[in-house]
């Protein structure tokens, strides 16, 4: 069963920050999956939707991967998937984000899920951006029987937590898609960032799949009509909210390279020695 060329996701995020003070928040979110390799059909879904071009909901190429015109998509996130050993040999490239709505849009993580030609996940690009306009990529093969993975922080999300201890991804892909269905789909991604004395804070989404139409975008116009600025807006109020608690405020550190880290599947007592190591 072919897939359709691009499609939405609505649902929730929950942020909690555990320490050194407890505090929890969720807002709605929206998001677009597009099949990379497919653009120009997925411009034709609905006029309210456009590839490279101005529309109330729109995809960017420019805002993904190398962020330029000369390195295609695909190029870009095949060579990141052989750093960590995945080969997709021809397989689809769905790329899970939020899109620009009125123009406007910011991605705090952006979703390459990688299929082999029997369409099954082989492998994830955690692409993770921050406020100064860097990206920084976290790259793992995907194990269905072990869905989670840990990485060593490598870039500055947060003036409120530093690039030390360690990321926990734990991603349940669309169940849906493995049983060759199009409706239902749901997905979820948890990540948390451990340190030395523990987990710190955790993020989630929980997100369900709808069809790409013109109804459902006019939906998501009018329940969610500035979510492209919204999610801007909502880190910048949740950051000026912690200052008021007396959250510890750090200065950006200059980006570390390389920009790729790879993921390893989660040993628990290793982890726990390599943090107490960086403590």
């Amino acid at each position: 069963m072919t897939r359709p060329a691009a499609q939405l996701w609505f649902g929730r995020t929950v942020h909690r920050r555990e320490k050194p003070f407890v505090r929890r928040f969720s807002h709605r979110i929206a998001m677009l999956e597009v099949d990379i390799d497919r653009l120009a059909e997925a411009d034709r879904l609905s006029p309210l939707f456009a590839v490279d071009r101005g529309a109330p909901v729109s995809f960017r190429q420019t805002d993904h991967g190398a962020r330029n015109a000369t390195l295609p998509l695909r190029a870009w996130a095949e060579a990141r998937y052989a750093e960590a050993g995945v080969h997709l040999e021809g397989g689809s490239i769905r790329l899970v984000s939020f899109p620009r709505v009125l123009g406007v849009g910011f991605a705090p993580i952006s979703l390459w899920l990688g299929y082999g030609p029997d369409e099954r996940l082989r492998g994830v690009i955690y692409d993770v951006h921050n406020t100064f306009g860097e990206t920084h990529s976290y790259v793992c093969a995907f194990d269905p029987a072990q869905v989670h993975a840990v990485a060593d922080k490598a870039f500055f999300v947060s003036p409120f937590f530093g690039v030390d201890g360690q990321y926990r991804f734990t991603l349940r892909p669309p169940a849906a898609r493995l049983k060759g269905r199009q409706s239902g789909e749901q997905m979820s991604l948890v990540v948390e960032n451990m340190g030395a004395d523990g987990r710190a804070h955790v993020a989630s989404l929980t997100v369900k799949a709808t069809a790409l139409s013109s109804p459902a975008i006019l939906r998501w116009l009018v329940a969610m009509p500035i979510s492209g600025l919204g999610v801007l807006v909502a880190i910048h109020w949740q950051a000026f909210l912690l200052l008021l608690k007396g959250a510890k405020y750090r200065g950006k550190p200059v980006q570390r390279e390389p920009r790729t880290t790879l993921m390893r599947r989660e040993n628990k007592d290793a982890a726990k020695e390599e943090l107490r190591k960086q403590a």
